[in-house]
């Protein structure tokens, strides 16, 4: 297979399911061969990404991702997708073990954030205690000068139950719960964009997208991304992948 890229997934299995949904769908395909050309690596043993950032004597996740990206680098692919954003705590130690390169979702989802609301200078964050802990995104919030917003103690039980007990451990999504979370950080945080730092959420939003917030979802623009990408390289375009890894390619 020629001018294919290779997806870095299984964190959560559900989660990188709605990422292919996703991007299949915005596919402009009218027969088989419109589709992208693509490896997915579901690799579902990885060991959980926040237990090992909040307490390092569990195991540690890098060393299997590591061995994910050196056997697929073997292959070739023109690129990487890690549809995980908790996993980008260790995103400059894996780019580092190949010169192919690796989408940074969280820093392509904050630029787009950038480019669309470039008046709000308040932004919520939704996410893992994982990611909200390895500053992967407040990091990049604070890089375009806004200040970011996680809420109180009474937020992050409700996203941990949203993520892990109801998706995670139960494969499904609690709209109800999904939407009181989001009220909650516009009404009692007056945040008027909200991020959606964790695939599982990113689900969430897939499947019940019917409340008026507006919210940044990185595997959505991931999948924008990792479509006009591939479409660049089947049209034998020039990429400059110094840009595209970081910022959010129209």
């Amino acid at each position: 297979m020629k001018k294919f890229f290779t997806v870095l997934g299984g964190m959560g299995t559900m989660a990188t399911e709605s990422y292919l949904r996703i991007l299949n769908s915005r596919t402009p395909a009218t027969k088989d061969q419109d589709y992208l050309n693509y490896l997915l690596v579901n690799d579902a043993t990885v060991p959980d990404r926040t237990s090992y950032i909040l307490d390092h004597t569990q195991p540690n996740f890098y060393n299997d991702l590591r061995e994910d990206i050196l056997q697929q680098s073997q292959l070739n692919p023109d690129f990487f997708v890690m549809v995980c954003n908790t996993a980008h705590y260790f995103y400059d130690d894996l780019q580092a073990q190949t010169s192919i390169p690796l989408l940074h979702m969280p820093r392509i989802a904050v630029d787009y954030l950038h480019q669309q609301f470039p008046e709000e200078k308040r932004i919520g964050l939704i996410a893992t205690a994982g990611t909200i802990a390895d500053h992967v995104y407040a990091n990049e919030i604070e890089r375009i000068g806004c200040e970011v917003v996680y809420g109180d103690d009474s937020i992050q039980p409700k996203v941990n139950e949203l993520i892990y007990t109801d998706i995670k451990e139960n494969n499904k999504v609690d709209a109800e719960l999904y939407h009181e979370i989001l009220q909650e950080m516009h009404d009692k945080f007056g945040v008027n964009v909200i991020v959606l730092g964790c695939t599982e959420l990113s689900l969430a939003q897939e499947k019940a997208p019917d409340h008026p917030y507006q919210v940044i979802d990185a595997q959505s623009i991931i999948a924008d991304q990792t479509l006009t990408l591939a479409t660049k390289i089947r049209r034998q375009e020039t990429i400059d992948w110094d840009q595209a890894t970081s910022h959010f390619v129209k």
